[in-house]
């Protein structure tokens, strides 16, 4: 019974512990081992009960007091996320600081800055930042360029557009850095950026072709859906793209569109005079003294000139064609048929009518911009899919239902607790109920006094009739059984209980047998 008693505390204060024992949840989780120290010292300080799991890198504290305790720390400054930033400064002594300890100080606390700031983007588990900040040399007109090397551990794989976004987070951070001139390798040494590529040449290509792709893959699906239903109905799409750039220059003159720019006019005139007075040939010869007065007569000339200037109309157009234009877009749609009951009751698969198919083919047209000079090709074909229909899913609670909605973690405690609670009824029917029977029968038992002047009260009671047989009643001759079996279980027990005292005295057991054995005997 004392095992048992024993065994019975400590399994309910198993039980009371445990049930009282608040739910537990994550405070941080992947933590470097100088902020698990710093917050696990700040806890113990607080008298806060907490578990370390995974070696220390993540801390689990009551669920009720996680958000006190995430603001309390983060008024301290922790977890600082590992390296030092520009805490750095803070406790440090600027008075005879030489300046080369000062440029050591700060280039680790950007390298630590940066690196806190790469772990904030999704799938980056760790980072280490190292940056390269050359002084321009004297007397040199050029300027060494900064560079920067970045190690990841990743959780997964980056996309292109996150490693594209590290890079430029680290080159808008340091004066000088370009993005070509970053490095990023990840924790299995794979090169993720190596700077040969430029930024301009890494927008374009498959990248902008995927995504193009992508989001007119939904559009067709989501559309398709609504007609066929959800899950049948299959859609490739394919995307011609060019990437050359092309910049081109035109002139068109008109030359009907004239236009008078300027004009100018000119005139000359000019007058001989009489040649009587001239030393000339004519004069010299013989009888030109006779010759008429008009041919004396002085000869005059006039002169006019008129320049006008057209301007003809022109036009200079300009165009450039930037990379990544959509050559040609082709799509493939396939689509299930229709499901349907017969008279037994199953399922029986029926062909799409051709007027639906053109109706999504239309529909499918319109939605991805269809030009038949471009060369676009859409096929719409309708074929069994070798699933069959999925069931329609249910729809969720709302309301009050909606509200009460339990998390893993509500679930897991609720089945705990219920576990417990069985044990606990089990034991209380299996163990602790015939226990406490075998206690209480052990008590109705009457004591070795009682049972005698129970038996003289049972006797002188009784009633006595002379030359009648007694004739007890039905309640009377039960309370007779009874009253003999309880004299019978003391007369046991008395003997039992002398045959003990023999055993345990076995000198002064023949001594008191010899003298009754000298004792006459009574007439």
């Amino acid at each position: 019974m004392v095992a048992v008693t024993a065994a019975l505390i400590g399994f309910f204060a198993f039980v009371i512990m445990r049930v009282t024992t608040p739910q537990m949840t994550t405070l941080f989780t992947d933590l470097s081992t100088e902020d698990s120290s710093a917050i696990i010292k700040e806890l113990e300080r607080q008298a806060m009960p907490f578990e370390l799991r995974n070696d220390g890198a993540i801390i689990m504290v009551p669920k009720d007091k996680v958000t006190r305790l995430r603001m309390k720390l983060a008024e301290g400054g922790m977890p600082k996320g590992g390296g030092v930033g520009y805490e750095i400064f803070d406790k440090s002594d600027a008075l005879g600081t030489t300046s080369f300890v000062q440029n050591i100080n700060h280039l680790r606390a950007l390298e630590g800055e940066l690196a806190r700031t790469i772990r904030a983007i999704d799938r980056v588990q760790a980072a280490r930042v190292h940056l390269v900040l050359p002084e321009k040399p004297l007397f040199s007109r050029e300027t060494p360029e900064p560079s920067a090397s970045i190690v990841l551990r990743v959780r997964g794989a980056l996309e292109p557009q996150q490693i594209r976004a590290i890079r430029h987070v680290v080159a808008s951070a340091v004066n000088g850095l370009k993005p070509q001139r970053v490095s990023i390798v990840d924790e299995a040494g794979q090169l993720l950026a190596d700077g040969a590529q430029s930024d301009a040449d890494a927008a374009v290509g498959d990248e902008r072709r995927a995504a193009f792709e992508k989001r007119m893959r939904k559009q067709v699906e989501d559309i398709v859906s609504s007609v066929v239903g959800a899950g049948r109905a299959r859609v490739q799409l394919s995307a011609d793209f060019d990437y050359n750039k092309i910049t081109q220059t035109s002139d068109k003159f008109d030359p009907e569109g004239r236009v008078l720019r300027s004009t100018q006019t000119r005139e000359e005139s000019s007058l001989t005079a009489d040649n009587s007075g001239q030393v000339t040939v004519n004069n010299e010869l013989p009888g030109n003294q006779n010759q008429d007065n008009a041919a004396r007569a002085r000869d005059q000339s006039k002169k006019s000139e008129e320049t006008n200037n057209y301007e003809i109309s022109r036009t200079t157009k300009t165009e450039v064609t930037e990379a990544g234009r959509v050559n040609r877009i082709s799509v493939a749609v396939l689509v299930d048929g229709a499901y349907a009951k017969n008279e037994k009751g199953e399922m029986v698969y029926q062909d799409r009518p051709k007027e639906q198919l053109d109706r999504i083919a239309a529909l499918v047209r319109s939605a991805i911009g269809f030009d038949q000079k471009r060369g676009d090709q859409v096929e719409v074909v309708n074929l069994r899919f070798a699933e069959p229909p999925a069931t329609q899913p249910l729809p969720e609670p709302a309301g009050l239902l909606g509200m009460l909605q339990f998390t893993k973690d509500d679930v897991m405690y609720v089945i705990e607790l219920g576990v417990m609670m069985m044990l606990g009824l089990v034991v209380l029917f299996m163990v602790v109920r015939p226990l406490v029977k075998r206690i209480v029968a052990a008590d109705a038992i009457p004591s070795l006094a009682a049972v005698p002047a129970l038996a003289e009260a049972r006797a002188e009671s009784a009633p006595a009739a002379t030359g009648q047989a007694l004739i007890p009643s039905g309640s009377g001759a039960a309370q007779l059984i009874d009253v003999a079996q309880i004299q019978g279980q003391v007369h046991a027990q008395a003997v039992h209980r002398v045959g003990e005292l023999a055993d345990r005295n076995p000198n002064e057991t023949v001594s008191i047998v010899r003298q009754w054995l000298s004792e006459p005997a009574e007439s």
